[in-house]
Order: C-alpha cells, then structure tokens, then sequence
C-alpha cells in the first residue's frame, strides 16, 4: 500500500512538532485539513512513518471513512484551497522512493508563496532521510507540470518583494539540484519558465510526448532567473539553449528527448501519466543500488561538471573514499560472492 504524507503543520499540535502525518491515499487534497481533529485520538503517538509506528496507521486508516466523508463535504461547500505540495512515500518494490506532487490546479501549477514554503519544506524532510533512495517530482494537475512562477501574485507584490520572492525560486531550484539522493522529473504536461527552471535541476527529466516544455521568459520582457541561463546550456549546449531562449520557444516531449532535455519520451496514456509511470520504472531499478554510493556518485558528477577534468578526478577520489568504510560496500562483495542480491541498508 502507499501512504500519502501532507505538508501543513498539524502534528505540532499533537506532538510539539512539524513531523508529518500519513494520510488515506483515496482522500482528496480539502481532506487533509481535517486530519488533526482525527489524530487527536491518538496525540500521545510521534510518527515520522507508517513503518516506525504500525499502531497508529492502523489507527489513522481506520478513520478513512469518516476521513473522506469531510473531505467530500468540504469539497462540495467550496472549501479553502488545501495543500499545494504532496508528498509521499512509496513502498513494495518502490520501498526508499518518496513523490513531491505539486497540486494547485486553479494555477496551474504556478508558483505562489505558499508553495513555495510547502516544497521548501518538504525538501528540508526528505534530504535528512537516509533510508531515502529515490525523489520523483510529478503534477497531480493533468496536462500541467508547473507554469512558473504566479504571476498574478507577483503583480501585487511591492517592488521590494519581488527580489526575494524570485531568491526564494531560485533557492529552491538549487535546493532540488543540491538534493543528495537521485532525482527524477515527471514531465506529463506543460513546463514553462520555472517550472521548466525547475526541472532542469533534477538529475533526470521524463517527458510525455505531449508535454511543451520551454524558458518563455523574454515574451514577457524578462530572462530566465532561476538558473535556466545557466542549467540549460550545460544539458543541450550554448547554441541551442540560446536559440530557445531568445524565441522563447515551447518543444514537445519528442523533440525535448531528440536534443537531449529530456533523457526519455513516452506516448501519453488516457490517465495522462505516462511519463510518471516512467518514473516508477526507472526509481524501481535505481533502488536496487547501493544508497550510499548513489548519493557519492551524484556528488562527484555535479561537483565534477564545474571544474577542470583534474580537479573533477580528484572530486571521484574523494567521494570514492567515503563508500570504502560502508557496511554495503562489504555487502555487495559477499553477495556477489554468494550469488544472491544484496540487502543494502544505507550504512
């Protein structure tokens, strides 16, 4: 089974601090409002998973009826909008991936403070996670990945707020390029702007055949500022970033995949998932692997990519030094000994 895990800060009403909460899977986003008045039957758990405290999802699932009678009612009285950001945790074969889904789906996906404070947040949960394996970034908005920044929101702001809240972008971008475990990006619809921004500091980007992907920023007079003057000309070369950027032109999917900004392209399904499915695909054989040596060998990658190639060989020194002390490394030598798959443990 999958466990959602939302964003908002209701355990710290139970616990005295911001450690999520696993939710039903079925429940809609207006739902997960609701959760505190539900766990307060069971305020004296601490839960940071449905593994470490079996007790208390057994509990929490209990209360999915209920649970989704309220969502279902706030859903019909036109609540509030909920949680922007999801995140969630997969298990069975998928054991050590956890999702971000992005969900504002009257904004397409567009980037607005709130939003932004929920993926700051649950980038700041999971890069502490050291059972963590794989982070996929997906939409749960169909035909929409991220449009970028509000710019609705950001046509209200005072001239001051303008710099920070584009830092606050930028930094978040950088956050997701600097996460230590591999990173992989659902594209299933359009990535404009930021949301393409963002995208390119994933390690690995699956597109949709459908998906128009684009840095649009000089339509509005503006240039690409939260790393896509920089990121992509590193991925598809300086001549073609620049085309795309001064057109400020969208590509599909195909033609992403053909210039090398997408590392696969998949025909779009009726659920309009293709490319996160992908995703599950590629997670499922990345797990298999050794979690350390993943983050190391993702260290000495990017690190590597900004200097000279010794400086880079010395960078692979490094982080290979680091896997030799690990209790995985000796277990991947004594099951190839043995003939069986390794149990890595992160260790």
């Amino acid at each position: 089974m999958q466990s959602i895990w939302t964003l908002p800060r209701v355990a710290t009403a139970l616990t005295g601090s911001s450690h999520l909460i696993s939710a039903p899977r079925n429940c809609s986003v207006n739902g997960f409002r609701t959760i505190s008045s539900i766990c307060h039957k069971w305020s004296n758990y601490h839960l940071r998973s449905p593994h470490q405290n079996p007790s208390f999802h057994k509990n929490l699932l209990s209360s999915e009826i209920s649970f989704k009678s309220t969502a279902q009612s706030q859903s019909r009285q036109g609540s509030t909008e909920g949680p922007n950001v999801i995140l969630e945790y997969l298990d069975g074969t998928h054991e050590g991936v956890a999702v971000i889904g992005f969900n504002r789906p009257k904004a397409k996906n567009a980037v607005s403070k709130k939003m932004l404070a929920e993926m700051n947040e649950a980038l700041d949960t999971l890069k502490f996670d050291n059972n963590l394996r794989v982070l996929i970034v997906r939409s749960h908005v169909p035909g929409v990945f991220c449009a970028g920044a509000d710019l609705k929101e950001r046509a209200k702001m005072a001239p001051s707020e303008v710099g920070s809240f584009v830092a606050g972008i930028r930094s978040i971008i950088q956050g997701f390029y600097n996460f230590p475990a591999p990173t992989i990006v659902a594209l299933d619809g359009a990535a404009l702007g930021g949301g393409l921004e963002l995208s390119l500091s994933c390690d690995l980007r699956i597109a949709s055949d459908t998906a128009k992907l684009g840095l649009t920023e000089t339509k509005l007079a503006i240039i690409p500022g939260g790393g896509g003057t920089q990121n992509l000309p590193r991925i598809i070369g300086p001549a073609l970033a620049k085309e795309l950027i001064f057109t400020g032109r969208a590509i599909d999917g195909v033609e992403a995949s053909r210039v090398g900004l997408a590392n696969h392209s998949v025909p779009q399904n009726d659920a309009g998932d293709a490319a996160y499915q992908r995703c599950l695909e590629l997670a499922a054989e990345i797990v298999t692997q050794g979690p350390v040596a993943l983050r190391m060998a993702k260290a000495a990658i990017n690190k590597g990519m900004g200097v000279d190639l010794a400086s880079g060989l010395a960078y692979e020194e490094a982080y290979y030094a680091q896997v030799i002390p690990t209790k995985d490394r000796i277990e991947g030598l004594t099951a190839f000994r043995e003939k069986r798959a390794p149990k890595y443990t992160g260790e």
